[in-house]
């Protein structure tokens, strides 16, 4: 059996009948869960172990970046600052704090089975990216961001969690919120080169990344990234990004037409696997039918990532907590 082409959600905290039968049919590249489906540990280690039932190896992904965008949360969880107000704070400590947030994060994401993070944010933070996105970003130059997405990224995987990179090709000009409207980038093409593009080009070993669902007027003015062919060969060839390509979630308003419609461009536009969110079933159908099955491509670079699968590194998360503790504790 081959698989969907697709990244799923589900409802609430217990796998349902009805979607238990329909991954099992389906079989998903992967699942993604969100606060909906979170209540206490023993719980989220169940829902997880029953979805992974249904798609044996399937990695399942959540976004545990810290600050406003954390689907796990206290007490029993730690909160997070937002990674920007952290990096504005440490200074030069900023990437080995970011290192040991993130391996952190990622040890508590594996307690639970949790596999795969959407992070890091290789985004350039302006002095006008909405605030929807703005605090969760790494910094406002291109070298900079590019140390901190790595340093998180080394962090997950040494915690024995897969990093996605996100919002390829870079998301920080964004002036609307694109779970609403969708924001449109008229900045030239040499500047998004030397600036926008470049940490995501220093980070393009990444297995997994994610599309942005924004208009680059220089490249394609008519299609956000995530349905644009053109775009999606700036990926592929000019930031050089092999790894599996997914796109943000299919439900955010940014994307013109239905949710199927949708499936089914941004596949052709050269996408590996969309991502729907929201654990709707019936929309699931539409997408999942839509999708199709992995292509030839897709199934070799998925392949190839699950047998780099990260094996974790113990570090003994005592100390890890302590020097990150005291990293922060120099600020206050």
């Amino acid at each position: 059996m081959g698989f969907s082409a697709t990244i799923l959600g589900c409802a609430g905290t217990e796998l349902t009948r009805e979607e238990d039968a329909f991954f099992r049919d389906v079989q998903p590249v992967g699942f993604i869960l969100f606060a909906r489906n979170v209540e206490k540990p023993l719980q989220l280690a169940h829902l997880v172990s029953d979805l992974r039932a249904t798609a044996p190896d399937a990695p399942v992904f959540i976004d545990q970046e810290g600050g406003r965008v954390q689907r796990m949360r206290a007490p029993y969880w730690r909160e997070w600052q937002p990674p920007l107000d952290m990096v504005e704070a440490l200074g030069a400590d900023a990437s080995r704090a970011l290192y040991l947030r993130s391996y952190i994060i990622g040890r508590e994401l594996l307690d639970c089975g949790i596999d795969a993070n959407c992070g890091p944010l290789a985004d350039i933070a302006q002095a006008d990216t909405h605030p929807v996105l703005r605090n969760r970003l790494y910094g406002d130059e291109a070298g900079q961001v590019a140390l901190h997405a790595r340093a998180v990224a080394d962090g997950l995987r040494d915690a024995g969690v897969f990093p996605v990179l996100k919002h390829i090709p870079g998301h920080g000009r964004a002036r609307l919120d694109s779970h609403h409207d969708l924001p449109r980038v008229t900045t030239d093409l040499e500047t998004l080169r030397d600036t926008d593009f470049a940490p995501f080009q220093a980070l393009a070993d990444l297995p997994w990344g994610m599309t942005a669902h924004l208009v680059y007027e220089a490249i394609d003015p008519d299609l956000p990234a995530t349905l644009s062919p053109r775009m999606i060969r700036v990926i592929r060839d000019g930031i050089g990004f092999q790894g599996l390509l997914m796109t943000d979630d299919l439900s955010m308003n940014a994307l013109p037409g239905p949710v199927e419609e949708r499936a089914g461009r941004a596949r052709a536009a050269g996408c590996d696997i969309v991502l729907h969110c929201n654990g709707e079933m019936e929309e699931m159908r539409k997408v999942v039918e839509a999708a199709g099955p992995l292509d030839r491509d897709a199934t070799d670079r998925l392949a190839a990532v699950m047998r780099g699968r990260p094996d974790p590194v113990r570090l003994d998360i005592r100390e890890v907590e302590a020097e990150f503790d005291a990293l922060i504790s120099r600020d206050r």
